[in-house]
């Protein structure tokens, strides 16, 4: 499913019309962005946990000349599903 047939999909499912559903998704994305940007994490009970992941420095190899290289620090969004959506994808 792409962004174009979830907006659709969430249009049906709500009674809304489709530029209502992809203000509301786009609404979405920038708050979980702002908040994962600013260190927080976002928690929707039953469906997951969106949160940073901080990875340290460490050292790597050049794959083509061996030559060890350090890779830089970074952080990296992550999701964690709730026991409610396993549940359902398991059933």
């Amino acid at each position: 499913m792409n962004k174009a047939e979830l907006i659709t999909a969430v249009a049906e499912s709500a009674g809304i019309k489709k530029v209502d559903a992809e203000k509301a998704l786009k609404a979405f994305v920038d708050v979980v962005t702002e908040e994962l940007v600013k260190g927080e994490k976002v928690q929707l009970v039953g469906f997951g946990t969106f949160e940073i992941s901080e990875r340290p420095e460490r050292t790597g190899r050049n794959p083509q000349t061996k030559k060890p290289i350090t890779i830089p620090a970074s952080r990296a969004p992550k999701f964690k599903a709730g026991k409610a959506l396993k549940d359902a994808v398991n059933a």
